[in-house]
């Protein structure tokens, strides 16, 4: 019998970036350094506000109802979130003037939720169409389930993290926020929308190993006002010439990065050595070579 073959290192590199958004569609904030759990970094997407005529979680997404979302920002502040709306007022995530300020703001009737529901929806318009009529268009959209991908119950919309190279940030040559990643990698040599090849990989990084999933598929969200960034129809619109995906599940998406599950959790910290593993199917081809040559 012979011995299983050691996973080999494909390629090396360092996070750049490292960022998390407490309360869903909200502008996030950097860190230096963070945990990350089966569930994703501590304090990520902790948050979301709820449509009550719907019941639906709100997502900027759908910019006609929820981009003004993307005006506020949210901090975890040590496990007690808060958000800021762009006149300075700072609100706690448990304070009942809370949703009050943000039913006034949106014109919808909302509340606050930090545990998801079962069946947890949003609504996605095509990112063509909203490039196409505008944010505030009333257009077509689809409902879909998030955190499919995921064991815990925190509002991300499908795996626990998004990962993003800077090989292909430099590409797009758009801002990273407007992306929103948890990580953003620099793997020297690496080509743009190289994410789209590390399904089924790993990454490892000091004690943290996570999983490549999807590809990320992107929505509107990127062509949208983040707080004093304007409206830019380009950050989507590049993916729709150059990098659209057939996924599993999601059919074909203009998609940047890349979800991961986490299966080893553990602290990163900005500069750290992250390494990208060879996939498991190239490691099973290797031992077997190995072994029928041994024969």
């Amino acid at each position: 019998m012979s011995s299983p073959v050691p996973r080999r290192v494909s390629a090396t590199g360092s996070v750049s970036a490292l960022r998390r958004y407490p309360v869903k569609s909200m502008l996030g904030e950097d860190l230096q350094a963070v945990t990350l759990t089966a569930s994703g970094l501590e304090g990520d997407r902790m948050v979301a506000v709820i449509d009550q005529k719907t019941g639906d979680v709100a997502t900027a997404k759908h910019p006609q109802l929820w981009r003004g979302l993307l005006a506020l920002a949210a901090q975890w502040n040590g496990g007690a979130p808060r958000f800021t709306f762009p006149d300075g007022t700072s609100v706690a995530v448990g304070d009942t003037a809370g949703a009050e300020l943000l039913t006034r703001l949106l014109h919808r009737d909302v509340r606050l939720a930090t545990v998801r529901p079962e069946g947890a929806q949003v609504a996605r318009p095509a990112p063509e169409d909203v490039i196409e009529h505008g944010d505030d268009a009333d257009v077509p959209y689809e409902k879909l389930e998030i955190g499919q991908g995921t064991p815990g119950t925190n509002f991300v919309d499908f795996a626990p993290v998004h990962l993003i190279t800077s090989a292909t940030l430099a590409h797009v040559g758009t801002e990273m926020i407007r992306y929103r990643p948890n990580l953003v990698l620099d793997i020297p040599g690496s080509e743009a929308f190289a994410e789209n090849d590390w399904a089924g990989r790993e990454i490892s990084i000091g004690p943290v190993r996570l999983r490549v999933t999807i590809p990320t598929p992107r929505c509107a969200v990127p062509t949208l006002a983040h707080g004093a960034l304007p409206r830019r129809a380009e950050a989507v619109r590049t993916l729709l010439a150059e990098n659209r995906v057939a996924i599993p599940g999601f059919g074909v998406r203009p998609c940047l990065g890349a979800y991961a599950q986490v299966l080893e959790g553990g602290t990163v910290a900005v500069g750290d050595r992250a390494a990208l593993l060879r996939s498991p199917a190239r490691d099973q081809r290797v031992a077997s070579s190995t072994s029928s040559s041994r024969c």
